[in-house]
C-alpha cells in the first residue's frame, strides 16, 4: 500500500498527513509535476492519491494541472481513495464537475470552520466539533460537484470540505499545517502579495495544539479508508 502526494510548490509539503502516515507505515512519494522534465506518473497501483495546496489557480490552467485533474477523474472512475488540500480542493472540484471561481474575499489565518449535519456524522470529520478553529490560506472558492456532499463551511467561504463516495476528500483549510510552515509559507516571495494585506503578522501558535490533535484523528481516519479500500486490517 503506497500513497502518492502531489505537490505544486516546494514548500507545500504534507506536514501533518506525513505524521500520520509515518505513523501507520504507510510508505509515500513525492510527484513534482510542476519540475521541467517530470514524467506523468503511473498512479494505478496507487492506494490513495493526495494533491497539495499551491499559489497559482487552478484556472490558470498550468500543464501540470490540467495533467493532474486527468489523474484526479481517472482515479475517482477507478474509486481510489482521493485527498485534495486548498488548491488541490479545487482540483477536485474542478475534474469532477464543479465551478472554481475567487472568493468573495481572501480568507488567511485562523478562522472558524463549522460542520454540517452530514459532516458531524461524516466517517473523517464527525470526530471534530460543531466548530473548529483551523489554519486557511485561500482566495479561490468552488461549487460542489455533482454527488458531493458538504461537510463544512466558514463565514467567508461557503464550501469548506466535501466528500464523494466514501474516500474522496477535499479540504478548503489547511489541518495539515505545522507552525514552522506558517512561518515558511510567510516568507516566501509566491505569497508576498497576500501577507501585505494581512493587518497583522501571522500567529502560528494561536491554535497548533488543538488543530495537531484534529488533523491526527481525521488523517488517521482516511488512512482507516486506505486500509479497507485495499482490504487491509488496521
Amino acid at each position: 500500500m503506497r500513497v502518492l502526494a502531489f505537490r505544486h510548490v516546494p514548500f507545500e509539503g504534507l506536514g501533518l498527513i506525513e505524521t500520520v502516515l509515518e505513523a501507520r507505515g504507510i510508505p509515500f512519494d513525492y510527484c513534482d509535476l510542476y519540475r521541467p522534465g517530470a514524467v506523468l506518473p503511473d498512479t494505478n497501483r496507487c492506494a490513495g492519491l493526495i494533491f497539495m495546496g499551491g499559489p497559482m489557480s487552478v484556472n490558470d490552467e498550468l500543464p501540470f494541472v490540467l495533467d493532474e485533474m486527468r489523474l484526479i477523474e481517472r482515479a475517482a472512475a477507478l474509486g481510489t481513495p482521493i485527498l485534495g488540500i486548498c488548491l488541490g480542493s479545487q482540483m477536485i472540484a474542478r475534474a469532477l464537475g464543479g465551478r472554481v471561481y475567487r472568493n468573495a474575499e481572501k480568507e488567511i489565518g485562523w478562522f472558524d470552520i463549522h460542520l454540517t449535519e452530514e459532516g458531524r456524522r461524516d466517517p473523517m470529520l464527525g470526530g471534530l466539533a460543531r466548530s473548529e478553529n483551523v489554519f486557511h490560506w485561500h482566495g479561490d472558492t468552488f461549487d460542489l460537484p455533482p454527488d458531493a456532499v458538504l461537510l463544512a463551511y466558514s463565514d467567508r467561504t461557503e464550501r469548506q470540505a466535501f466528500r464523494i463516495g466514501p474516500a474522496t476528500y477535499g479540504l478548503q483549510f489547511h489541518l495539515e499545517v505545522t507552525p514552522g510552515m506558517i512561518v515558511d509559507w510567510s516568507d516566501k516571495d509566491e505569497n508576498c502579495g497576500d501577507v501585505k494585506e494581512l493587518n497583522a503578522p501571522l500567529d502560528p501558535w494561536l491554535n497548533y495544539a488543538r488543530c495537531r490533535e484534529i488533523a491526527l484523528s481525521a488523517f488517521g481516519k482516511w488512512c482507516d479508508m486506505l486500509a479497507a479500500a485495499e482490504g487491509i486490517s488496521q
